[in-house]
C-alpha cells in the first residue's frame, strides 16, 4: 500500500475502481474492516474507493496518546486533498463514525453525504454503560495483555467471531493484537473525550445514512439509543437496519452493507 506524508503524520492508504469518490473511515482495531467491500460490485463497479489507516495502525505513522478526533478528522481531510479529492462520500464505522461527524463540522464542504455505522458516540442514557464499557475493556488490557482483551472486545460485539472473523479477512485477528496499545491507549482517549449533541448535529445539512446492526440491539442500549437520537439530531437522517450483522456491519454481511451503501449514494449523486 502507497504512503502519504500528509503535514507530520503518515498514513497508508488503498485506492480502487472508478467514479464518484467513497472514504472509509475504519474503527477500532481493524484497519482493514472495510476491505470486504472492495469485492462487492455494488460499490467496487461504480465508485472510488478510497481507504485508509489511521495513525497508529498498520504502517501509517504512531498515534500520540491525546490525539483529538478533531487531528483524526484532519488527517482524513490531508489525505483527500493529496489524492486531489474535494468532496466525497463518507462512511464511518465506529469511532471512524465520530471521525466522520466532526469531518463533517470542521470541513462540511468536503464532505457530500454521510455513512455512519453505528457511530461510537457517548449520548443519551446509556452513554455512562458505554462509557463504563471502554474503561472495564483499558483495564482488561493493562491486566491480561492485548490477545484476550481484544478477544473480549470483539466478542461483545459480535458474538460469532471466533468462527467468522479469520474467514472474511485473514490475519485480522493478528493485525488487531498488533495494533492494541493504539486502540486502547489513544482511540479510547479520544473517543472518550469526544462531546456530540444536538447543537452539532443541527450544523450537518448534508444526507446521513444511519446503519444498525439487525443483532446489535439485544448486545447493547446504546446501539438503538444512538440510531434513535441521531435521526431525531440530523437534518437529513435516513435509517437503515442491515439483517445478519451485529456491530462488525461490512464483515458480517458485505453484500447486504454495499448495496445500502451504493442505493444510498445513487440517490444523493455528487453531479
Amino acid at each position: 500500500m502507497p504512503l502519504a506524508a500528509l503535514d507530520g503524520v503518515t498514513l497508508e492508504y488503498e485506492v480502487s475502481g472508478r467514479g464518484e469518490p467513497v472514504v472509509c473511515v475504519h474503527g477500532a482495531f481493524l484497519a482493514d474492516a472495510f476491505r470486504p467491500l472492495r469485492a462487492e460490485h455494488a460499490l467496487a463497479d461504480r465508485y472510488r474507493l478510497i481507504t485508509y489507516s489511521r495513525r497508529g495502525y498498520g504502517s501509517s505513522g504512531a498515534a500520540e496518546p491525546a490525539a483529538t478526533l478533531a487531528e483524526q478528522a484532519a488527517d482524513c481531510r490531508r489525505l483527500l486533498s493529496h489524492l486531489c479529492v474535494p468532496r466525497a462520500h463518507v462512511v464511518g464505522h465506529s469511532l471512524g463514525g465520530a471521525i466522520a461527524l466532526q469531518l463533517s463540522l470542521d470541513a462540511p464542504e468536503l464532505v457530500h453525504t454521510l455513512a455512519l455505522l453505528e457511530a461510537g458516540l457517548l449520548i443519551g442514557e446509556s452513554a455512562g454503560l458505554y462509557r463504563a464499557g471502554l474503561q472495564e475493556s483499558r483495564r482488561r488490557y493493562e491486566e491480561v495483555g492485548a490477545e484476550l482483551a481484544v478477544d473480549e472486545f470483539f466478542a461483545a460485539r459480535w458474538p460469532t467471531y471466533r468462527d467468522e472473523l479469520e474467514e472474511v479477512l485473514p490475519g485480522a485477528s493478528e493485525q488487531a493484537a498488533r495494533d492494541a496499545a493504539t486502540c486502547f491507549e489513544a482511540d479510547f482517549a479520544g473517543g472518550l473525550a469526544f462531546r456530540f449533541g444536538p447543537e452539532e448535529a443541527r450544523r450537518i445539512i448534508q444526507p446521513a445514512l444511519l446503519v444498525l446492526g439487525e443483532g446489535s440491539v439485544a448486545l447493547h442500549p446504546r446501539f438503538s439509543e444512538t440510531q434513535r437520537l441521531l435521526l431525531a439530531w440530523l437534518p437529513r437522517a435516513e435509517s437503515f437496519v442491515l439483517p445478519g450483522a451485529s456491530h462488525f456491519l461490512q464483515l458480517e454481511n458485505p453484500s447486504g452493507m454495499a448495496e445500502a451503501l451504493a442505493g444510498f449514494f445513487a440517490r444523493h449523486p455528487l453531479a
